[in-house]
């Protein structure tokens, strides 16, 4: 009898290609626990912004309804995002608009959440964590702050992100975002 795999989907909040943030979320992919698969989605930038007027069922755009698809299919969301200005991305804002609808049973309802974020700032990323387990509570997701993880890009070791205390907190975010999708179930 084999293990059943726990499915998680991490949202990228910054659209440059360097981004430290979209690293990060390919950096918990690339080691996720045995059982854990994680699949990263970073186009945010190509949904268009949210609006009642055009999110109708039969002429919903594709990217949308791609998003909502891999989301509401997945045991729980990790994000990893920059602090931009004190707070979310525009891009990760309006994915979890469109992830919140429709009202009550969008996409990340009851799904756990958890908030990664490599920032210039000395709390790493505080802010826009906060503000990002906010929107996505509103949205109906479980955000999970034991579960987050907040790194000060000045303070990260030689190795940068490839470093093995950085990977293991990252793993350790997993875990615990993994251990609440266990109570979900």
């Amino acid at each position: 009898m084999s293990e059943r795999v726990v499915e998680l989907v991490a949202l990228v909040g910054s659209l440059r290609t360097a981004s430290v943030n979209r690293q990060l979320a390919h950096l918990a992919a690339d080691n996720a626990p045995s059982g854990v698969s994680i699949t990263v989605v970073d186009n945010l930038g190509s949904l268009p912004f949210y609006s009642e007027d055009i999110d109708i069922e039969e002429q919903l755009d594709p990217a949308v309804a791609n998003l909502r698809q891999i989301v509401g299919a997945a045991d729980g969301v990790l994000i990893a995002t920059p602090e931009y200005n004190g707070t979310i991305p525009a891009a990760l804002k309006n994915a979890i608009d469109w992830l919140s609808r429709p009202y009550g049973t969008g996409a990340l309802t009851g799904k756990p959440v958890a908030v990664l974020s490599a920032a210039l700032g000395q709390y790493g990323g505080a802010w826009t964590r906060e503000d990002t387990r906010k929107s996505v509570g509103i949205a109906g997701g479980r955000a999970i702050a034991e579960a987050d993880l907040g790194l000060q890009l000045a303070a990260l070791p030689e190795a940068g992100l490839d470093s093995p205390e950085v990977v293991e907190k990252v793993v350790a975010s997993v875990t615990r975002l993994v251990d609440e999708v266990a109570v979900s179930a």
